[in-house]
């Protein structure tokens, strides 16, 4: 069947069907690089590295970009506090950002602009506004008109006199309705800005993103992507700005992530509710993490509590005890007739099928756990080759979708270090020599790792924080 994809403008599903057959077009806003990335900004980027995984493995060629917000007035604050320039502040966070999402397996994105790079677009963005009468210049700010724009609230599911009910708003000189917002700031002693036609200043928030989008996806793209924070009302207002410019509606497809919760209270840097990527990989394995991350629908808020990601990677370790298993095994040589086999042989068909169907990670990943359990009944029956040699072809291709093995490089020298002592330990418990056995065992515990003794000998696994182990 043909993808399937949720508009949250026309708030339904609907079939893929982009500009140019057979290529897709995805522009996705990134963050506002003043402070350490903390989960919440982790989850978007997963979600949209699976969809296009997926859109690839469907054939589709995709082209992603993913802009940085590098001024602002949280930059500009946070770097007044640290005594650093902005620019700086803005790159090093936005370099952090790249290092821990490498860490997660999310492919880079094919264009990353920042606002800072694309000034000039984005002022004649502007004044193509101004002169279509859409915006107006007043005192050195330019704002937009939101009443000249009778769809403006139809993705949000606002009416305009709502949007101003019981909220207090700062009319600013010059400003000819409170709900018009800001295009153009006039620049404040001290803070960078850029000449243009209206005086020095900087841009607001939500022209940044028309603007880059025109330059590097064209007038109309296929999915526009982001929290649903994002939807009013930077979207709105986005919409709004695209419409008045192009004449046209600019995006086919409004795909917005559910939040990452805490308590029920989203987590954000300015609520202070919010665990660092680092920290939360720090204690976690990386692909525990990204996992996680996809473990529900990405539509479906998912509350981060730490005992639910102990739980989740509890049920990872048994797709990873059977990779250890498949992963040398040989291709199936026979065809069985029974539902284990059958289970196996059309795994590679449900498991796209979740993924057509909006994109459902955790669809996809049911089939997964459903897999292994074919497998071991296969085992079970006396069919172990045809078995492992079906599973390790499933768990090959889920993988390059879902990635939830841990990376092969992530086996580190300490890792080698730990199976010298084991075998060290090994030969002690041969020779009687439970002493030493004993005391090389303190030392792998005390190095993290979990000790099992067995008839074949020992084995080991490292163990998270929070006494969860991390492979066999």
């Amino acid at each position: 069947m043909a993808i399937q994809v949720y508009d949250s403008l026309t708030r339904r599903l609907a079939p893929l069907v982009t500009r140019v057959p057979g290529r897709v077009s995805i522009y996705t806003c990134g963050v506002t690089p003043y402070d350490t990335s903390h989960v919440g900004h982790a989850r978007p980027a997963v979600v949209w590295d699976v969809i296009r995984r997926h859109l690839r493995r469907r054939g589709y060629v995709v082209t992603f970009v993913q802009n940085f917000t590098d001024i602002d007035d949280k930059i500009i604050r946070r770097a007044e506090e640290l005594g650093v320039p902005p620019a700086s502040l803005a790159d090093t966070y936005i370099q952090e950002y790249y290092q821990l999402l490498d860490r997660l397996e999310v492919m880079p994105a094919d264009f990353t602009p920042r606002v800072t790079e694309n000034m000039t677009d984005i002022i004649q963005y502007i004044n193509a506004l101004v002169s279509r009468k859409a915006a107006y210049e007043a005192d050195g700010n330019v704002f937009f008109r939101v009443r000249e724009d009778p769809e403006y609230g139809r993705l949000s599911g606002r009416r305009l006199d709502e949007m101003l009910e019981g909220v207090r708003v700062d009319v600013e000189p010059g400003k000819e309705y409170p709900g018009d917002f800001a295009l153009w700031k006039k620049g404040r002693p001290g803070e960078p800005s850029w000449d243009s036609p209206w005086g020095p200043g900087r841009p607001g928030w939500h022209i940044e993103c028309s603007a880059m989008s025109l330059r590097y996806l064209g007038e109309h793209f296929d999915m526009h992507g982001g929290g649903m924070d994002l939807i009013f009302p930077h979207h709105e207002n986005e919409r709004a700005q695209s419409r008045a410019y192009l004449g046209q509606e600019p995006v086919g497809f409004w795909v917005h992530n559910g939040l990452i919760t805490r308590g029920g209270v989203k987590m954000s840097k300015s609520l202070k509710n919010g665990v660092t990527l680092a920290e939360i990989l720090g204690r976690y394995p990386a692909h525990v993490v990204r996992t996680y991350l996809i473990s529900v629908h990405y539509r479906s808020p998912l509350d981060f509590e730490e005992r639910f990601i102990a739980d989740w990677a509890t049920g990872l370790e048994r797709i990873e005890r059977l990779w250890q298993e498949v992963k040398d095994a040989p291709s199936a040589r026979e065809i069985v007739d029974a539902e284990w086999a059958a289970a196996l042989v059309t795994f590679e068909d449900r498991l796209l099928d979740a993924l057509d169907e909006d994109f459902n990670t955790a669809r996809a990943f049911a089939e997964v756990f459903d897999m292994v359990k074919a497998t071991y009944r296969g085992v079970e029956s006396g069919h172990r080759v045809t078995a492992f040699g079906l599973a390790r072809r499933n768990l090959t291709l889920a993988n390059e979708l879902l990635r939830f093995l841990p990376k092969e490089v992530e086996q580190t020298a300490a890792d080698d270090w730990a199976e010298d002592l084991v075998k060290a330990r090994n030969r002690a418990r041969q020779q009687k020599n439970f002493a030493l056995a004993d005391s090389i065992r303190a030392v792998l515990i005390d190095r993290g790792y979990e000790v099992l003794d067995g008839p074949e000998g020992t084995r080991i696994r490292r163990v998270m924080r929070g006494g969860r182990s991390d492979g066999a």
